[in-house]
């Protein structure tokens, strides 16, 4: 039961800070063209990870839905890798070793359905 506490209370975290503090400011640094700022754009890797691998449109893309939806799949690879990893009793370097095996199974699973999703949606709008 403490552990589900603990995913969900770390999942909400995660989210706020990844939502609020990373993604959405750099959502409105992109978006935000001032001419006299010469400020250098950044730019949301898992977007244009997604635009890229699954040769999406990005000027049709709604991205503030995307990137609420980055920051879920985010804060649900973050809050379950460590809920994980705190139920096994093991070695530490076992523990991170099955961290990052399911660290990365994740990110690549999470992001290749919601990519395909992304696709299939934009097809459909065609």
């Amino acid at each position: 039961m403490q552990t589900l506490y603990w995913f969900i209370g770390l999942f909400i975290i995660v989210f706020i800070i990844d939502y609020f503090f990373i993604n959405k400011r750099k959502l409105s640094n992109m978006e935000n063209k001032n001419k006299k700022r010469k400020k250098k754009i950044k730019r949301i890797g898992e977007l244009d990870y997604l635009v890229s691998k699954f040769k999406l449109n990005e000027k049709k893309l709604n991205k503030d839905k995307v990137i609420i939806v980055i920051s879920l799949l985010n804060s649900f690879i973050i809050s379950f890798v460590s809920s994980i990893v705190m139920l096994l009793d093991i070695m530490i370097v076992l523990q991170l070793l099955i961290a990052f095996a399911l660290l990365f199974s994740l990110i690549y699973a999470l992001y290749e359905i919601y990519g395909r999703y992304l696709k299939k949606m934009e097809e459909r709008k065609k």
